[in-house]
Parts: C-alpha cells; structure tokens; sequence
C-alpha cells in the first residue's frame, strides 16, 4: 500500500487557530526557469465553524475568476476548499497580502452589490459541470456577512500541528 510521504502545509496549519476572513500567503516557490508562484488562503469563513453552501459557493468561485483577474495581474487559478471555507489563489509572482486582500474585497462587494445573474459566467450546461447548483442570493448573502466581519492579512500565531 502507497504511504504518502510530502507534508502539505495548508494540512499543517491549525485551523483552531485562525481568525477569518483573512488573506494569507501559503507558499511562494520557485520554478526551474526562475519564474515565481504564490499561492495564497482567502478563507473567507471560520473553519470548522461554518462552510458555504455549495450552491452560493459555486456562484462566489464564478464570480472571483473574472472579478479578481479584472483587479490583479498574473492570476493563474482561483479554486475552492473542499471545506467549503474559502478559495486558493495562485499567482504568477507575489503581489503581496495586502493588495490581494484589496482586490477580494472590491470584488466581494461587487458581487453584494453590483451582480446581477446575467453577469454570472459559466452557468449553463454547456459552460459548467454542474450548472445547476448556483445561487446568487447566497453568494450575496455571504459576501454581506464576509465583508461584514473585515478581511485581515494577519489571521493568526502561526502554529504547526
């Protein structure tokens, strides 16, 4: 039977530990060609405490690819946890916490403010996997609650588990 022998640190953090919403850079690796990639937590719930539904979840994911490439440069993926917490976002270079925490919460209040369904890209059959499960008010009923609670860069003592 296989072991799986490389440490994940997002599977290191203790996640009792964090105070969400916040923004943290997880890893900043070097490629073999010199080339920089950042990959940073947008945890935008308290873990083990709360999770998106998937539907409003789905609509937010939607949303950020668009909304967040229009505010940052070299955004190469923005994908939900599992967990239903937040999202990874990996970038080409570092453009730092604080501008990254910027440009989510712009875009977070366009979604709570400005979004309307025909704005949502990526919502039929042929352009999502599982077009079905959307929700726009709760997309927008949870960016209200995030943006509510104020997106922070320092979420926490670092402590390895």
């Amino acid at each position: 039977m296989a072991k799986v022998e490389t440490k994940v640190e997002s599977f290191t953090l203790d996640h009792t530990a964090v105070k969400a919403p916040y923004v943290r850079l997880i890893t900043e690796e070097q490629g073999p060609n010199g080339d920089t990639i950042a990959n940073f937590d947008l945890r935008l719930v308290q873990p083990n405490e709360e999770a998106i539904p998937t539907a409003g979840l789905h609509t937010i994911e939607h949303l950020l690819a668009g909304l967040l490439r229009d505010r940052l440069d070299g955004i190469i993926d923005c994908s939900p946890f599992g967990c239903r917490t937040g999202f990874h976002l990996i970038t080409w270079g570092n453009p730092g916490n604080d501008k990254v925490a910027l440009a989510l919460k712009d875009s977070l209040r366009a979604i709570r403010d400005d979004i309307e369904w025909e704005d949502v890209q990526g919502t039929t059959a042929e352009s999502c996997g599982n077009y079905r499960d959307h929700s726009l008010f709760s997309a927008k009923e949870w960016c209200k609650t995030i943006l509510d609670e104020q997106i922070s860069t320092e979420p926490y003592e670092r402590k390895v588990i």
